[in-house]
């Protein structure tokens, strides 16, 4: 779905959806300037695949991704990536909180090492939205308009 914000045209995706580039592509056909992503990676997949799915999806619409994540160990047997990102039109990351590298890492063993407290603060990211400058980056390299149609049926 695209709704109107004060901020711009939001496309609303969950998790999941990332992995799917034409949801994206239909969002930006219905005006979304900003896709939001809200999801709970887990450490595996996060180190792998959230940081580039993110930037991917931001290039391919030209659009602001932000991207809230779930961040820690939740149980013994779940913990959450975390890494909140805001990725620009042109898919370079804005803010990124930070969150779950795996086993090993200064985030995890810190989190870990605590013994009962398996929470970790809120964190807060900011990054300035310019949607002059997605415009720009748009007319400079207008691949929606140069997307052959006829190859998908979406």
């Amino acid at each position: 779905a695209v709704c109107d914000s004060p901020i711009g045209r939001l496309g609303l995706t969950t998790c999941y959806d990332v992995r799917f580039p034409e949801m994206y592509i239909d969002l930006v056909k219905g005006g979304a300037e900003i896709l939001l992503v809200p999801s709970a990676f887990t450490v595996p997949t996060g180190s792998a695949h959230w940081h580039i799915l993110l930037r991917a999806r931001a290039i391919e619409s030209q659009c602001y991704v932000l991207a809230a994540a779930q961040n820690g160990q939740h149980n013994p047997k779940r913990c959450s990536y975390g890494h909140s990102i805001a990725v620009n039109p042109w898919g370079e990351v804005a803010a990124d909180a930070g969150g779950q590298d795996g086993p090993g890492s200064a985030d995890s063993t810190e989190l870990l090492s605590d013994s009962n407290d398996h929470n970790v603060s809120p964190r807060i990211i900011l990054c300035d939205i310019d949607l002059e400058n997605m415009e720009s980056i748009r007319e400079r390299m207008p691949i929606q308009q140069h997307r052959d149609k006829s190859s998908f049926s979406f």
